[in-house]
């Protein structure tokens, strides 16, 4: 019964079980074996780690008969990723047409090597993926910037799951020379750490792909007057949500100034990046016609100012030899520009809840011989423990319509909206099942998820962090109310108590308990992370905050303890600040922490 992220396409169980050595042997056999070296080391790693056993590693002609034998045959016209695993009584085998390949097939054979004692189940194993790109964008932007150390234990974790693309989103923290106001107490990536990470991805066959939003969410810069006069507006704008927006938001396309400074970005940023594809965002432009443009809007439309901007910053992307991805969601909204997109740029189509338009949307790039990733997401944000069911859903619609619809790749992404205020564990449900629904949907769609993640996100046997994850990131649904992009809870930490949410005594109630229901099995874990401990304190916390957004909505409509409330939030916050210093960089914190710190004017 072997739990396998992502599982293969094609896996036959074979009679017997092959009894491991405790000396063997990994044979390479390849035209250049040291190319698969670091691969087989990770395995060599692993079968040490049990007590007396000592493996080693030597380059095979193919008649030395080694136990495990991993064997690069481009001749087999393999797809890149494609391996056959076999086990038999008498040993193992890998075989791929590309590094790549045997990478994904030890990948596998060490998740099969965690749950077997000294002895693996014979079998047969040839997998390969639906979607060629299968990426993660991880938010580093709002407030939270993690460590190179925490962005590499990720990074590890979906090596092991076949992701084969990974993004920094950066808005301002990225540490440009000539931009130093603008990123200094945010402790950003500088071009040092970004160096060290291409090498660690490449090594783990995963594109670090460069992202800096060019066009909107630049709101960081415009806080400091040597940008300001680049912003479309400056007094504030009208959002699509019915709310206003403060300050300035979006670079003004008309301005020379704009594709300057975007071409300064350029220079500095990507020689860092070894991936010739660069993220350019270019989303929510929400503000364009409403300040600087406004009359050239007026005359030729939002749609195409905005292509035409778009145009220029590929032009700049292109004479750098990159290919610009972009997030599609304002050029889907104007279907008629679409077919005039160049057809050496990749359209990002996104969206967040389970019911998003994939259906709708993705044949319109298709049509348009446009390639397209669709992006769904997480459903962490705004949600503190995650919000499951959503999430499932949107990754699985996306997966089941990029197909459909011929997407060259699936990006999994992950924000930070309004503090980021999730623990890092939380994501990994939504990065393992995405994972796996982009590589072989058919395969994993009913995969036992949250086994899965227990044991190959937080290595744990028993099951229980899964099953933690899992039912905490339901609990939204449990208080009734659903908003979009959001959870009732999240937002009952969000608002003032003039704006509460209302619930029923009796909802509050059955939201407590459920909490509590979620939690409770964590004292049962059994993790072998060196970080188990933090992993508890964060689940603990994700619950503990749930909590309080309970207590926080039943005080303001008259019930609770007001100084209850206020010992609850202070302990909460000081619990915050310990295990934010343990994952991620300082800059961010005050901002990030600030946001708890106001609730306790409410219990003053």
């Amino acid at each position: 019964m072997l739990s396998l992220l992502p599982f293969p396409r094609h896996l036959t169980r074979l009679p017997g079980t092959f009894q491991l050595p405790q000396s063997g042997e990994i044979g390479l056999i390849a035209a250049e074996p040291a190319a698969l070296r670091f691969t087989a080391l990770r395995l060599q790693t692993a079968l040490r780690s049990r007590p007396g056993f000592d493996w080693g590693l030597h380059a095979d002609d193919g008649a030395a008969q080694s136990a495990v034998v991993l064997r690069l045959r481009p001749e087999l016209g393999f797809e890149r990723e494609r391996y056959r695993l076999t086990i038999t009584e008498t040993g193992a085998q890998i075989v791929a047409g590309h590094p790549a390949g045997l990478f994904h097939g030890v990948s596998t054979l060490l998740q099969i090597h965690a749950q077997s004692a000294d002895s693996w189940p014979c079998l047969s194993i040839d997998d390969w993926p639906d979607f060629a790109a299968r990426g993660v964008m991880l938010d580093i932007s709002r407030d939270k910037v993690p460590t190179l150390a925490g962005v590499c234990s990720l990074v590890d974790r979906l090596a092991g799951w076949k992701i084969n693309q990974f993004q920094l989103y950066t808005e301002h923290t990225f540490a440009y020379r000539a931009h130093r106001e603008v990123w200094e107490h945010a402790s950003p990536f500088t071009g040092d750490d970004i160096l060290a990470l291409d090498a660690y991805c490449r090594e783990r066959h995963i594109e670090l792909v460069p992202n800096q939003n060019s066009f909107g969410h630049l709101h960081r810069w415009f806080e400091h007057p040597r940008y300001r006069q680049l912003a479309e507006v400056t007094d504030g704008y009208d959002t699509p949500w019915g709310t206003r927006g403060a300050g300035s938001f979006s670079l003004c396309p008309g301005d020379p100034g704009s594709l300057d400074l975007v071409r300064g970005w350029y220079d500095e940023l990507l020689p860092h990046f070894s991936s010739r594809m660069f993220n350019v965002g270019c989303d929510e432009t929400v503000d364009l016609g409403q300040g600087r443009s406004r009359a050239e809007v007026a005359a030729r439309g939002v749609g195409r100012v905005y292509l035409d901007f778009l145009r220029k910053i590929q032009g700049e992307v292109k004479a750098r030899g990159r290919v610009m991805q972009f997030w599609g969601d304002i050029i889907i909204e104007h279907p008629e520009l679409i077919p005039e997109l160049p057809r050496d740029v990749i359209a990002l189509e996104w969206g967040y809840e389970a019911e998003h338009p994939f259906a709708d949307h993705c044949p319109r790039f298709a049509a348009a011989g446009i390639p397209f990733y669709v992006c769904p997401g997480t459903s962490t944000w705004n949600a503190i423990a995650g919000r499951t069911a959503n999430a499932l859903g949107n990754l699985r619609n996306a997966a089941l319509n990029g197909l459909d619809s011929g997407a060259a790749g699936y990006l999994i992404t992950d924000w930070g909206d309004n503090g980021h205020w999730q623990p890092e564990p939380i994501h990994d449900l939504g990065f393992a099942a995405g994972a796996a629904y982009s590589w072989a949907l058919d395969a994993n769609h009913e995969l036992d998820l949250p086994l899965a993640v227990s044991l190959h996100a937080y290595a744990d046997p028993t099951g229980v962090l899964g099953h933690v994850a899992y039912d905490l990131g339901d609990v939204y649904r449990v208080a009734g109310p659903t908003p979009a992009n959001n959870s009732i809870l999240s937002l009952a930490l969000q608002r003032p108590l003039d704006r509460m949410p209302e619930l029923s005594t009796e909802a509050l109630t059955r939201t407590e308990a459920a909490i509590g229901a979620a939690i409770a099995p964590l004292t049962h874990a059994r993790s072998a992370r060196p970080d188990s401990e933090l992993l508890a304190r964060e689940f603990t916390l994700a619950a503990r905050l749930l909590l309080h957004a309970v207590a926080r909505m039943r005080f303001a409509h008259g019930g609770g303890d007001r100084a209850a409330l206020a010992i609850d939030l202070r302990e909460i916050t000081a619990e915050y600040r310990a295990q934010w210093s343990a994952r991620n960089r300082p800059g961010g914190l005050v901002d990030s922490v600030g946001r708890l710190e106001r609730l306790a004017a409410d219990y003053a």
